[in-house]
């Protein structure tokens, strides 16, 4: 006992050691602290009231005899029906404005003190906000305890659902969100716990079916949830609209959906601790590889500890020998299974992508500035149009990736290549009708007619229109199919006359900086002194 005696009052010093050095500062002296820390006797508390009642005492006076604080004095007096106001011992700056504060609570009765501070200095309050806080905490009522009924459901009948927050997982090069779908089954308190990237609604329909084949492919008659989206599309009172895609989900397995009645978690207490649960069993010091590591870690969590664990009803069997009861109480789950897919409509802009994710995917050329739509598991991204599929990619969980199919993009620079080709083919045959023969006889022999287009528009750039239509038929009627043949025919045709030959100009496409060079001829002086030197050497 003397031992046991002394411990404490070690533990008591230590604590009343780290008291006095926070408050050292406030004035308040050592020894008064440490009686402040100390809990009084029921004799003490019984002379505290003795002193007040009979002897008449101020609250001062007591702490001062007892060697007490006298916050502890006001808490006894307090407690046994003492009011505030006869404990004061003088008059305070507060006094004036203790019935507007005592007006306000009563109208307002979890109103901020700081608040309530703002307003009273409206009001000409000349003090700080401190001492004003501590005179509102006096008259205002403390809450009223909201007593909850001990709810019991039959086994088989219930299971309770939620989603929690865990922070963010490691994809790729990038950081998603990550969520927890917890489905705790209420009489038995089987737990199922797996984690999603999203709280949407196909990953919240693929909780239910991996938590319904979890449970030996069972499905319990009702599921409790908050009244998030995913559940609840309009709540006015008792009146609700459930979401339409839920209702299918639930008919399809033949269970009822109910919307608690919010901001009521204890009407689904039994899925609130069983998410503490896994916040302190399993997710604490938890290491893993990627998402599929953490939901194998978490399957032989439920498996095993939170399996064994004792069942609250009866702590003789664990809660997998009350599963097993339950089990037997729930209805098999249906053969067909419900088609899950994330499902979107997207808009494609002028490049071949749609946007689904944080990602974007590529879609053929044609079906740009179209609206098509996304059908998405956890492993493939189909893209339809209508009843068409157009695109169908393996789906990406990182951000701002860009996932090409090659065909689509050979398919768009084929595109490119033709229109640029129909394009300059149209511009020469507005200009040359002769074009139209030279280019049917280029194609019959075989010869690349984008370059001999590339290389006739340079030409008609540099001549015309009138003298590229001659040099075309002069080639032609002389059964020289080629562009150097229609240079030639225009070059001898501009001799006859007289004319200047006009210099062929390069023009190279993929090197802006080549065709902005200029090139200065070196000059030919040096190799005429060259041939003088020789001449007078002879």
């Amino acid at each position: 006992m003397q031992r046991g005696s002394q411990t404490r009052c070690a533990a008591q010093n230590a604590v009343v050691g780290v008291v006095r050095t926070r408050e050292v500062k406030r004035g308040i002296a050592a020894d008064t602290l440490g009686n402040t820390l100390m809990a009084i006797s029921k004799e003490t508390e019984a002379e505290i009231l003795r002193l007040h009642y009979a002897e008449k005492w101020r609250k001062g006076t007591i702490a001062a005899q007892l060697k007490i604080h006298h916050s502890t004095v006001e808490r006894v007096l307090v407690n046994n029906g003492v009011s505030a106001e006869q404990l004061r011992i003088r008059k305070s700056i507060t006094d004036p404005y203790i019935d507007f504060v005592k007006s306000v609570l009563k109208e307002y009765p979890r109103l901020n003190a700081t608040r309530i501070f703002h307003m009273a200095r409206e009001r000409g309050y000349p003090g700080g906000v401190d001492w004003f806080r501590n005179m509102v905490a006096r008259y205002r009522q403390p809450p009223s305890g909201d007593a909850h009924l001990r709810l019991r459901t039959l086994p088989g009948e219930q299971a309770q659902i939620d989603w929690a927050s865990f922070g963010k997982i490691k994809v790729g090069d990038t950081e998603r969100k990550l969520y927890a779908f917890v489905m705790t089954l209420s009489w038995s308190r089987k737990i199922f716990l797996r984690f999603y990237l999203n709280q949407g609604m196909a990953n919240f329909q693929r909780g239910h079916m991996d938590a319904f084949e979890y449970f030996g492919n069972k499905v319990p008659r009702k599921c409790l949830y908050d009244n998030c989206k995913v559940v609840v599309k309009e709540r006015i009172g008792n009146a609700i609209v459930y979401n339409p895609e839920l209702l299918s989900f639930a008919g399809h397995y033949h269970f009822q959906p109910l919307a608690v009645w919010p901001a009521k978690p204890n009407l689904k207490g039994r899925v609130e601790r069983s998410i503490r649960y896994v916040r302190s069993s399993f997710w604490g010091a938890r290491k893993w590889k990627d998402l599929n590591d953490l939901n194998e870690q978490a399957r032989l969590w439920c498996l095993g500890e939170a399996d064994e664990r004792r069942w609250v009803q009866d702590e003789r069997i664990c809660v997998k020998e009350a599963f097993l009861k339950e089990c037997e109480l729930m209805h098999p789950l249906v053969e067909t299974a419900y088609p899950v897919y994330d499902r979107r409509d997207v808009h494609v802009g002028k490049s071949q992508y749609v946007q689904f994710d944080c990602n974007f995917y590529s879609v053929p050329g044609e079906f740009t500035r179209r609206t098509l739509s996304v059908f998405a598991t956890e492993e493939i991204v189909r893209i339809l149009d209508g009843m068409n599929v157009v695109a169908e990619h393996k789906r990406s969980f990182e951000k701002q990736k860009q996932i090409d199919d090659e065909k689509h993009t050979d398919d768009l620079i084929d595109a490119k290549r033709a229109a640029r080709k129909h394009h300059g083919l149209s511009q020469l045959q507005s200009a040359a009708p002769s074009t139209t023969d030279f280019f049917v006889e280029a194609g019959n022999r075989g010869q690349n007619l984008g370059r001999l287009t590339q290389e006739l528009l340079l030409l008609l750039k540099l001549y015309g229109s009138s003298e590229l239509e001659h040099g075309i038929k002069s080639a032609f009627n002389a059964g020289r199919i080629h562009a150097s043949a229609v240079r030639h025919a225009i070059q001898h045709q501009r001799g006859k006359r007289g004319q200047q030959m006009e210099p062929v100009k390069l023009q190279f496409e993929s090197n802006q900086l080549a065709n902005e060079l200029t090139i200065v001829p070196n000059s030919l002086e040096g190799y005429g002194k060259l041939f003088e030197d020789k001449e007078a050497d002879l």
